[in-house]
């Protein structure tokens, strides 16, 4: 089972595992991670699970397609590189230990 560094927009870090298959966005929520609400289930519609992959693995990453960068243009806090709907990231055993920053809400 791969494990995730979520770190909290508080700067807390929480590890937890999910199997393989799992998209980070259901692992979020399943862990009741702050910050990720996931409200369209996973249907690429809410961007509800705007997360912040570290450089390091963004590059292991498939390229977002066209819907998740449209939807990335709604997110409320700062895209960044590796700025990706937690809901299109299905973790396998290479992403083993992958590192997830949740941003803040904007206000």
């Amino acid at each position: 089972m791969p494990s995730i560094r979520f770190v909290l927009p508080d700067g807390t870090e929480r590890i937890v595992q999910a199997r393989a298959g799992t998209s980070v966005m259901r692992a979020a929520v399943d862990h009741d991670m702050p910050g990720i609400v996931g409200e369209c289930g996973g249907c690429v519609s809410c961007a509800t699970c705007h997360v912040w992959v570290d450089p390091q693995w963004a590059d292991r990453l498939p390229v977002p397609d066209e819907d998740e960068l449209d939807m990335l243009d709604f997110v409320e806090a700062e895209l960044r590189v590796g700025s990706r709907l937690g809901c299109q990231v299905a973790l396998d055993d290479a992403l083993d230990g992958i590192l997830i920053e949740i941003p803040p809400l904007a206000r």
